[in-house]
């Protein structure tokens, strides 16, 4: 806690690898050039004492990851939120490779990589081994460092690390938004044990909603979900040519977000608008209307436990 009230995280380097120093330098480095509400915020370091300290906003949500694989019973994953986390994410990421002052390349991007406050929204985080890129240049040739599971194929066998790597990551984030599962895990049956691997062969079968995490069907609404999971397997592509910019995936994304937005008030403005057409149908329970029965039942119920007083006054 800090002198102000404000609560705070601390990330220590271990003295005894060098390495740690370098990545804490690098991200103070990285850190200090973004600016983002989906970034975690570095509010301080301290890199001359004998560990290196560096100061985080705190985020009291914990991992992605956690909460997809260990459902946190204070914050519901459903779907909505899920589509929510995952374009905020790509714009967060968008921005790092395009609207940074220098592009950014991430280099972990992965689900416990990504926190969430206390209202749920998504802040990416770790910018231990993330790399700055002249705005001339197409690809870094690097010593090869991320997750496995998460990791670019064409980036391990190559070295050279592009835009397109972070973009193959997130696709495997979206695939664990969709399907609930860990992107590795030697628990499940030998053809499933690669859920990307797994994921791609589903849909080329026809079988993606047989795959899909039970909140998600139960939420989700059918287009959505096909157009989400065909954005992951763009992004998944072993080509990395073939792969969509961080840029394009958040504008997609950010699209259906406003699409589904558009239908909720459509369906709210045609139940108001069936009301204010058919106004006796309110008291009328015969009704047999499908588009108002809900709502004649709801104000029928507020009627009799609330009755309209008389005012003399009006």
């Amino acid at each position: 806690m800090l002198s102000d009230g404000r609560i705070v995280a601390i990330k220590k380097s271990k003295i005894e690898d060098e390495s740690q120093l370098e990545q804490f330098i690098n991200e103070v480095v990285i850190l200090s050039q973004i600016n983002h509400r989906n970034v975690v915020k570095l509010l301080g370091c301290c890199l001359e004492t004998e560990i290196p300290l560096l100061v985080y906003e705190f985020i009291s949500g914990g991992t992605l990851f956690y909460n997809i694989h260990y459902q946190n019973e204070d914050f519901l994953l459903t779907w909505d939120n899920r589509l929510r986390i995952a374009t905020e994410v790509a714009g967060a990421i968008a921005y790092l490779h395009s609207a940074a002052s220098i592009p950014i390349y991430h280099r972990d991007i992965k689900s416990s990589n990504i926190l969430l406050d206390d209202k749920g929204r998504a802040k990416v985080s770790d910018f231990g081994i993330s790399r700055s890129i002249a705005i001339d240049k197409t690809h870094l040739t690097t010593m090869v460092q991320g997750t496995f599971g998460y990791l670019d194929p064409e980036y391990f066998q190559s070295s050279q690390l592009t835009d397109k790597s972070d973009v193959y990551s997130f696709g495997v984030v979206l695939v664990e938004l969709l399907t609930g599962e860990k992107p590795i895990s030697f628990t499940r049956p030998l053809e499933r044990r690669n859920i990307v691997t797994y994921f791609i062969s589903a849909i080329m079968e026809n079988h993606l909603f047989e795959i899909l995490d039970a909140q998600v069907l139960k939420d989700g609404r059918e287009y959505e979900l096909q157009k989400v999971a065909n954005i992951a397997k763009r992004c998944l592509s072993l080509n990395g040519k073939e792969r969509p910019t961080m840029k394009e995936v958040a504008l997609e994304l950010e699209g259906l977000r406003r699409s589904e937005g558009y239908s909720h008030v459509e369906r709210n403005i045609q139940e108001v608008e069936c009301i204010i057409d058919k106004p006796m149908g309110l008291w009328d329970t015969g009704s047999t209307s499908t588009g108002c029965k809900s709502m004649e039942n709801s104000f029928k119920t507020q009627v009799d436990e609330q009755p309209l007083l008389h005012n003399p006054s009006l």
